[in-house]
């Protein structure tokens, strides 16, 4: 039995003007003990996705399970069998580190004591500061005791909504190790980001924009799907260069990337002549030109212009 399984969810959100098409009728089926990546923006229709998988939003129509139960009938059976993790710290602020845990666990009529070996990898890390009030520990550290929280009554599915965002790049690394670690104990976890670079930390992953999948694939699946020649090129005055890649008509697109632009061509002949003549018109200094390989970010640039 697949874990999540979505089927042409539609959600919608009237406003005094118009309507915002939150979801537009997205399938897709999340394997047992499998990582499974929303990676879209924000307003791409994460969190509404999510609300709806742990029963928190009613969709406006199509239909969705989580271990076999309907997200509409079956709440009660899904709320006790599922961990969320929200993007905003949800805790009680003024309640301890401690005192937050044992809260979460007697809502779900268990006891720290009786899952700890689930959470203890985690929770070590915040123990000592076990007595500290949750709204004084730094982002890193809230972000342990949610996922401890959300862990607590030991769910078969895990749901956690930009867990990442607004965490150091180390702690965001410790916490995707922790990841890993819970799935081989055969929880499966549905995660969402807009960080494009931890998509290749997921097993799958579904690429979403404006309510839209766009693709979903292994992380190395969605890359290989990338045919066209791309480029990076670097140069003193980069925007003025940019403005010039893309004038040329042989070129699909041209855009920002780090220190570097990505160039993207139609087609797979003299694409470095190309680059070398523009550069050479336009007098450009510290030229530096390299083939590369496709990210999923590059993939996801491709998927919105097509």
């Amino acid at each position: 039995m697949q874990p999540v399984v979505v089927e042409n969810i539609v959600k919608t959100y009237p406003t005094k003007k118009t309507v915002v098409n939150a979801l537009r009728g997205i399938s897709f089926s999340v394997d047992p003990g499998e990582i499974f990546g929303i990676i879209g923006p924000d307003g791409a229709g994460k969190t509404s996705l999510f609300r709806i998988l742990t029963t928190l939003l009613l969709a406006d129509s199509g239909n969705a399970f989580v271990d076999g139960f309907d997200v509409v009938k079956d709440y009660k059976q899904i709320r006790n069998r599922v961990g969320y993790m929200p993007g905003k710290f949800s805790l009680y602020q003024d309640l301890t580190v401690q005192e937050n845990l044992e809260f979460f666990a007697t809502i779900f009529d268990t006891t720290i004591q009786k899952n700890y070996d689930l959470i203890k990898e985690i929770y070590q890390q915040i123990e000592p500061f076990k007595n500290r009030k949750a709204g004084q520990l730094s982002g890193g550290m809230k972000q342990k005791l949610a996922l401890s929280c959300a862990l607590i009554h030991k769910p078969s599915v895990l749901f956690l909504d930009e867990p990442t965002t607004g965490v150091d790049a180390v702690s965001r690394k410790e916490f995707w190790e922790m990841l890993h670690r819970l799935k081989e104990q055969g929880i499966s976890i549905l995660v969402s980001t807009a960080y494009m670079d931890e998509a290749s930390l997921c097993d799958r992953v579904a690429l979403i924009l404006k309510g839209e999948i766009l693709s979903i694939n292994t992380p190395k699946g969605v890359t290989d799907e990338f045919k066209n020649p791309l480029w990076a090129i670097r140069a003193d005055e980069m925007f003025r260069l940019m403005n010039a890649i893309k004038a040329d008509p042989s070129v699909e697109s041209c855009y920002p990337f780090g220190q570097y632009h990505h160039v993207v061509f139609k087609t797979h002949e003299n694409n470095k002549e190309k680059l070398e003549q523009i550069t050479q018109k336009g007098k450009y200094t510290s030229v530096e030109i390299n083939s590369i390989k496709p990210n999923i970010e590059d993939c996801f640039m491709a998927l919105m212009k097509e």
